[in-house]
């Protein structure tokens, strides 16, 4: 085993993998459903046909012209409102069959898909969507099913059954209207931006749909519904919120019109090309080099110190990173402070280990391009930085927050300066605090300020009272998912959508139940990362501060902590997990005969390289770590005092070039805090967080000379931060804002004349309040007239 875990270290391939919003139409529906949700398809089409065979009179689905279609779907949506319970799941089964694609009727997987999207189409332009809201606003707030499944003991498929079909119709009505292709009629794309527009807008209740679904998740997570099915929920959260928002590449877009918008230089790259355009760097140290490192050390050979060329220093320099948790030494995990030596600091001197062999044949090699793949930036706070620092050094004195003035400093300096302002770099969260600032300043003269009814605003003050609930929710599940979590008994129990209601008995079912569980969590993580990082993306974008609201509720509800535990895993084999049979996917399952499954048609999983969704998950984590962590020393800090260092560095044996680029920024915040003696023993990561991670010209993250001056209170940062944050919320949000200059009434006959809403009991007690508040109490009018 160990063996066979040295090759796969060091023939670790580069995964060609691209990141993105989704990953396939086909993909993102097929995990929609639990394995065990299987035997449903057949009953949906059972309840369709049992229906349709009346109306259509032996003709099929597809046979219809669109009048007949729309007809009949008409007839659905009536039979809808029936109050029986049990029709009304059969006419819900049978619209989701037509959203399934009448799979009976097809031959292939792309026949599905076809005729998935023409229903979908024709089921939204009929109004059964509104329909299916009223249908899951009624099983909500259904409390004797709720109360029925907190006192069972063990809860299964069966008590979610209404709400999985109808949440099962709106996810695939919600992520097929969403994705466009070039063949899309006039009319759907007309269809598009209506149904967007209306997701976004408050149009539910007086707030937007993706609201109702934090309730749903907060509710679950609060134990009053333990059988709402969370997977379906949080998979249609964040398609409605990929939807309604945007996703990276309309965020890109934003950036750029944001930035027109506020007269900002543009931006100098695409981050998404440059990240795309990157190639994977060779993983720090291999296990075997370890080992033959620790074996000449025992043997204690003394020789002289032979002259070595540098890069095969670094590569026998490199303790291992990738060892798996088991074979980690517990001491030696925390040793990235100050517990690791040099090997050439050692008195015993180690011969460099023969070389790898190749990973590819020479032919394949790839021809790095000259130069670094990210243009510097500056901040303006550096710039003055610096001028203060030479202005001190040089003169002897300060000029605060002046740039220009040069006077009395030397040549090399106003070369430095010009070299820096050239980089200089504007952020639009820049802008925005400096406005806020001006407006709490001045809040008479500046007046109101104007703000876009955007989606990303409307869902923002839907959540604000509640945004610390949904954020703790949000972070239980993942808890829940995270492979590294051990079943606790109090812990919430996620499995309510993916259990049966009998157990296996064989060994057989056990397996395909072991793979579906397993399966199950892996889609509540890509879906809670990718729902958390598009939310602080939007947030950050649409205000800074709503950014640093929903960042500081995920701090607070240890966050950081979680995705570092997240990682102390073998990543290699999350990242290369086959918990999937590709038989029992849909459309696959409902298209092709079933074959008979055996253990090793269950164990064979697909044949890629890698699992997209946990890599795609990985990579969303790594990247809120870096949105929560960013130019914020404290939680900086966090990072060193949880030791991520070991943990990021074994993320490193990943070779995707996306995923490695957000753990080298992780790693280049805290160099300077993990002491010179690591940085001595990890030159190769340092070369690769040089060559791939974005340079800030005054930033001496790999020396640590600025340490001492920055001593590490979390709570005042944190506590100045939070000050901020409400005065930017009482100022936008707060309905009694300016309460201290508001214009005073003090007309006696307007105030009289002002109509007050009584409340309707009023009338009915005002004459007992009068008699015994008014007639029945003596009035002393003397006693008015005397001076108190």
């Amino acid at each position: 085993m160990q063996a066979e875990d040295m090759e796969s270290s060091m023939e670790s391939p580069n995964l060609e993998f691209e990141y993105g919003d989704t990953d396939s139409l086909a993909a993102e529906l097929s995990e929609l459903y639990s394995y065990t949700e299987e035997p449903e398809f057949a009953l949906n089409r059972d309840y369709f046909e049992e229906d349709f065979r009346s109306h259509a009179r032996g003709r099929r689905w597809t046979e219809l012209t669109l009048e007949e279609q729309r007809s009949y779907v008409m007839r659905l949506l009536d039979a809808l409102e029936v109050t029986d319970r049990d029709k009304r799941l059969k006419v819900a089964r049978a619209i989701l069959y037509l959203a399934q694609g009448v799979f009976d009727e097809c031959d292939t997987e792309v026949d599905v898909l076809h005729w998935s999207r023409h229903n979908v189409f024709l089921l939204y332009d009929m109004g059964i969507f509104t329909a299916l809201l009223e249908l899951l606003s009624m099983e909500i707030d259904n409390n004797q099913a709720c109360s029925s499944a907190v006192r069972k003991p063990a809860i299964s498929l069966a008590d979610s059954t209404e709400l999985r079909v109808l949440l099962s119709i709106m996810y695939l009505m919600v992520e097929t209207i969403r994705g466009q292709t070039e063949d899309d009629r006039p009319e759907w794309r007309t269809a598009r931006e209506a149904f967007k527009n209306e997701l976004g807008s408050p149009l539910y209740n007086g707030e937007p749909f993706a609201l109702l679904l934090f309730t749903m998740v907060t509710k679950f997570c609060s134990m009053n519904a333990p059988h709402f099915p969370m997977k379906k929920v949080l998979l249609l959260l964040w398609k409605t919120i990929l939807f309604t928002l945007g996703g990276f590449e309309e965020l890109q877009e934003m950036k750029v019109r944001g930035r027109e918008g506020l007269r900002l230089p543009p931006l100098t790259e695409d981050s998404i090309k440059v990240v795309r355009a990157m190639r994977a760097a060779s993983p720090p140290a291999s296990a075997m080099e370890l080992i033959e490192q620790q074996q000449q050390q025992k043997r204690g050979r003394r020789s002289r110190r032979p002259l070595v060329k540098q890069d095969s220093l670094d590569t026998y320099n490199e303790r291992d990173p990738f060892k798996n948790d088991e074979e980690e030494d517990p001491e030696d995990a925390d040793s990235g402070i100050e517990g690791e030596v040099d090997p050439l600091d050692r008195d015993v001197i180690i011969q460099p280990p023969p070389p790898p062999p190749p990973l590819r044949p020479p032919t394949e090699r790839v021809n790095f391009p000259k130069g670094l793949p990210w243009a510097p930036k500056v901040r303006e706070k550096d710039i003055e930085h610096f001028l203060e620092t030479s202005r001190n050094k040089f003169i002897g004195f300060t000029l605060g927050n002046d740039t220009d003035t040069l006077v009395g400093l030397p040549r090399p300096i106003h070369e430095s300066v010009k070299t820096l302002k050239q980089h200089k770099y504007v952020s639009i969260a820049e802008v925005q605090i400096k406005k806020e600032d001006e407006l709490q300043q001045c809040p008479m003269s500046l007046g109101e300020e104007e703000v876009a009814e955007t989606p990303t605003e409307m869902l923002y003050l839907g959540m604000l009272p509640n945004l610390s609930q949904y954020v703790i929710a949000l972070l239980k599940l993942l808890l829940a998912a995270a492979p590294t979590s051990k079943a606790k008994t109090d812990s919430i129990n996620i499995l309510a959508d993916v259990l049966p209601e009998e157990m296996p008995i064989t060994v057989l079912q056990s397996m395909k139940l072991g793979i579906d569980v397993n399966r199950h969590k892996e889609i509540l993580v890509k879906a809670i990362s990718a729902l958390l990082l598009l939310l602080l993306k939007h947030f950050k974008l649409n205000h800074i501060y709503q950014f640093e609201i929903v960042s500081q509720h995920l701090v607070f509800a240890n966050c950081i902590p979680l995705i570092l535990k997240f990682f102390n895993q073998n990543i290699m084999s999350y990242i290369s997990a086959k918990n999937s049979i590709c038989v029992l996917d849909f459309a696959h399952c409902v298209v092709h005969e079933m074959p008979e499954l055996t253990a090793e048609s269950l164990e064979a999983g697909d044949s890629n390289q890698f699992c997209w969704r946990n890599l795609f998950s990985c990579i969303n984590l790594l990247r809120i770590l870096n949105k929560l962590t960013k130019w914020k020393h404290s939680r900086t800090m966090m990072l060193v005092v949880f030791k991520s260092a070991p943990i990021l560095k074994r993320a490193l044996k990943v070779k995707q070039a996306m995923m490695q680029l957000y753990v080298l920024k992780l790693l280049k915040i805290q160099t300077k805090y993990l002491g010179r003696q690591w940085r001595k023993s990890n030159m190769k990561t340092m070369s690769a967080i040089y060559q791939k991670v974005r340079h800030r010209l005054n930033d001496d993250w790999a020396y640590g000379n600025d340490i001492d001056a920055r001593p590490w209170d979390f709570q005042a940062e944190e506590c100045a931060l939070r000050e901020s944050i409400e005065k930017f919320n009482s100022r936008r949000y707060d309905k009694n804002r300016n309460g201290d200059f508001a214009p005073v009434d003090n007309c006696l006959q307007s105030v009289l004349g002002q109509r007050v809403e009584l409340p309707e009991d009023f009338h009915y007690s005002y004459e007992m309040w009068l008699e015994r508040e008014v007639f029945s109490q003596p009035i002393q009018w003397e006693g008015l007239l005397q001076q108190p």
